[in-house]
């Protein structure tokens, strides 16, 4: 199978390759990716002598360009990640989450629709697989988790643009005939995130002794997810999942921001001696919460637990340890 992965040079998307890489021998795989600020390929260097991995530097606003792309490599499948992804930017600026989350996912399918319909294959043998975000719900209270059914809420430009882009995949389902499936997943966390996310930024800020930001009073809670996990789970619902069909994606893990900031700071204690006055927690800074800002996320992982049998391995501690750990690598080497 030849699989086309956007967004690749990605957090969630190297790890989604390299778990791929190692788990399918006989699959190719193209990584398309803008490689934006957010991007980095250092993380696939284990993958650059295999003549199963390629990479294509390619902007997926550009049609012209998703076209040559798509008819060159010829994909039986598409896992697409790539997304404008950080909310307050979302906010200083939204245009490019309009362009790249919006126009860019209309490219692919256009391009893959046009592919596969003079494909030598079924058109329904074919898959295209959109990655998603629990934000497209809007926000929780204090009880209650989202489920498939959940209406759509959004209250950021970032999660409006992600919401606007599972419509159209929607639509190629029941306009068209396209074998898609969605996932909508919670915040993930793991090695290799990018910097700007709140568990990368507590780490970094940390370790310098500044200043660590907590927005608001710190009461907004999310579901933490781990990055295999969810690459486990998508890897199952691009192959198994119903076609049409969404999947939630969580880690039935949740923490206040404020609680989860604390924790970071108790294993930096740990690792590396205490902080600042004795505790890194001495760091903690509360500063002016962010315009629209969702009070809680959780999911409700259940059809997806019971159609494909997918089961989150993860141990909060031990893997927030491991991320940790390795951002300490990160910024002390």
């Amino acid at each position: 199978m030849k699989i086309l992965i956007t967004g690749g040079a990605g957090f969630i998307g190297s790890n989604l390759i390299l778990h791929l890489h190692d788990k399918y021998p006989d699959y190719e795989i193209l990584n398309v990716d803008k490689l934006t600020y957010a991007s980095d390929l250092s993380y696939l260097k284990p993958l650059e002598s295999s003549e199963r991995y390629s990479f294509s530097q390619t902007d997926i606003v550009d049609r012209e360009a998703v076209r040559k792309v798509i008819q060159d490599f010829k994909p039986d499948g598409i896992i697409h990640l790539a997304a404008e992804s950080h909310v307050d930017n979302s906010i200083a600026g939204p245009e490019p989450f309009i362009l790249t989350n919006v126009l860019g996912t209309f490219n692919l399918l256009e391009e893959c629709r046009a592919l596969w319909s003079a494909g030598e294959k079924e058109f329904s043998a074919y898959r295209f697989h959109h990655v998603s975000t629990d934000e497209v719900y809007g926000t929780l209270g204090d009880t209650g988790l989202f489920s498939e059914t959940t209406p759509y809420a959004p209250n950021s430009p970032y999660s409006a643009s992600k919401a606007s882009s599972d419509f159209v995949v929607r639509s190629y389902h029941h306009t068209y005939g396209m074998n898609v499936v969605t996932t909508n997943c919670s915040n993930n966390y793991g090695p290799h995130q990018h910097d700007e996310k709140l568990i990368p930024v507590v780490i970094r800020t940390a370790l310098s002794k500044k200043p660590i930001p907590v927005y608001g009073k710190g009461e907004n809670i999310r579901d933490w997810l781990f990055v295999r996990d969810h690459c486990k789970a998508i890897d199952m619902v691009f192959h198994d999942g119903r076609s049409g069909e969404t999947y939630n994606v969580g880690g039935r893990n949740e923490w206040k921001n404020i609680d989860l900031v604390r924790a970071i700071c108790d294993e930096l204690n740990l690792l590396t001696g205490n902080g600042p006055d004795g505790d890194y927690k001495n760091l903690i800074t509360f500063v002016t919460d962010r315009p629209g800002h969702d009070l809680r996320y959780a999911i409700d992982a259940t059809k997806l637990e019971q159609e494909l049998c997918w089961q989150n391995t993860q141990d909060f501690r031990r893997d927030l340890r491991e991320t940790v750990n390795w951002y300490i690598q990160k910024y002390t080497s």
